[in-house]
């Protein structure tokens, strides 16, 4: 039995909008100078398309279709706030006469700065992480609301209050749809590498739920770094670049056939995808190449690359991952980044000096609400044959954690007899 007609108009629909999102909604920006309208417009001509296909059959240029359709219902709008306001008149009355067609909107000169000033607009430091990741999703990613309510684990009315919420500030800012100046662009592109970095993280290692995992949200993040290394080949976007693919490379040894976390030590290294190893040692040659030394991604970049060529945990260069977290740790000091470079002391010179550097983040409360400071005192003490105490931080780490799998390993441990020394 055939499918009905709107049921292909509904998959298409979606593919197009999933490919092509970002372009859609950066042209109708750049043709009616208003983000949020742009948006509007596109969800506007989507609507139209799920209707529209379904009786007359996908068109042969479905992306000039629901550009065309966007800059009717921009002109439309337009018309009608003309009537109250002057400004708006002018605009609708230019926008009428020129009259561009779907070739003039999708303009292959203008289209990767259009993608460009949608990232830096949807990542505006004047957001909040949350508001800036799920504008990102949505603008950039193509994702739905519903999408990205699933990857996070929280309400549809959530994500939805975000990203009007986001819209309504950036409006309110006056923020304008442009890519940064030369001067403010350095500091607006981190911005932009650390939404990319937290849906990754998110991706990677899901902070709760039943999955280890969420698969299709660390691929959608790898996608818009390759996107961004595109539009902004700057070091740090290809050192971001590298650590997605040296870390995502580690992804198919993850899990076991029952859906359970298997250790770094565990893992069986064939599995590992040694293209997305090529690719991110690649990419950390090119970020050495074309910067004057290696930022904080490219760092982090660098010691998944001692992870990925290293034959087994033994064989790994312990040493040179404890220099840079240390070159890491002056260039940013953190907690997180102090906690894996005790794990790196404790591989390289033994637990005694890896637990005497958790023992002072113990001493100064940070990480006090985080399993994974208990998780990893924990492992120290195991190894110093501390059975008592480590079972005791075992516990509190698997009381702290949020995400049902990681917990389930930290119970396996809890349940380990005698010890190692």
């Amino acid at each position: 039995m055939s499918r009905p007609a709107s049921s292909d108009a509904r998959v298409a629909v979606e593919a197009v909008w999933r490919r092509e999102s970002a372009r859609i909604v950066g042209a109708l920006a750049r043709y009616t100078a208003d983000f949020s309208l742009a948006e509007d417009l596109a969800q506007e001509a989507v609507a139209e398309a799920l209707v529209s296909w379904a009786v007359e059959g996908v068109p042969a240029d479905p992306t000039g279709w629901l550009l065309t359709t966007g800059r009717r219902r921009a002109i439309d709008a337009f018309r009608r706030r003309g009537a109250r306001d002057k400004r708006y008149a002018l605009l609708a009355r230019g926008l009428d006469e020129a009259t561009p067609g779907p070739d003039s909107l999708f303009d292959p000169d203008a289209i990767d700065d259009d993608v460009l000033a949608l990232m830096f607009v949807s990542c505006h430091p004047i957001l909040s992480k949350e508001a800036r990741i799920a504008l990102t999703l949505r603008m950039i990613g193509g994702l739905t609301t519903e999408e990205i309510a699933k990857a996070f684990l929280v309400p549809v009315a959530t994500i939805q209050a975000r990203i009007t919420r986001a819209k309504k500030t950036l409006s309110a800012a006056r923020v304008p749809f442009a890519v940064p100046e030369p001067g403010e662009r350095a500091a607006r592109l981190a911005s932009v590498l650390h939404v990319v970095y937290l849906i990754f993280t998110e991706g990677s290692s899901a902070s709760s739920g039943s999955d280890v995992m969420r698969a299709d949200l660390a691929a959608e993040a790898r996608r818009l770094a390759r996107v961004l290394v595109k539009l902004a080949p700057e070091p740090e976007a290809f050192g971001l670049l590298a650590l997605l693919e040296l870390t995502a490379a580690r992804f198919p040894a993850r899990l076991g056939d029952d859906g359970r976390a298997i250790l770094l030590e565990h893992q069986d290294r064939r599995l590992w995808d040694h293209a997305a190893i090529r690719r991110g040692q690649a990419a950390v040659a090119h970020a050495i190449a074309v910067g004057r030394g290696l930022g904080a991604y490219g760092l982090q970049a660098s010691i998944a690359e001692c992870h990925a060529i290293a034959p087994s945990v033994a064989q790994t260069d312990w040493q040179r991952i404890v220099v840079l977290y240390e070159a890491l740790g002056r260039l940013g000091p953190s907690p997180i980044i102090e906690l894996n470079r005790a794990v790196a002391v404790a591989m390289a010179l033994g637990p005694t000096e890896g637990l005497a550097i958790v023992d002072g983040l113990v001493a100064r409360g940070e990480l006090a609400g985080s399993h994974l400071l208990p998780a990893v005192r924990g492992e120290l003490l195991w190894r110093l044959g501390r059975t008592p105490e480590a079972r005791a931080e075992w516990a509190r780490a698997a009381e702290l954690c949020g995400n049902a799998a990681e917990r389930a390993v930290l119970e396996e441990k809890l349940a380990r007899p005698g010890h190692v020394v």
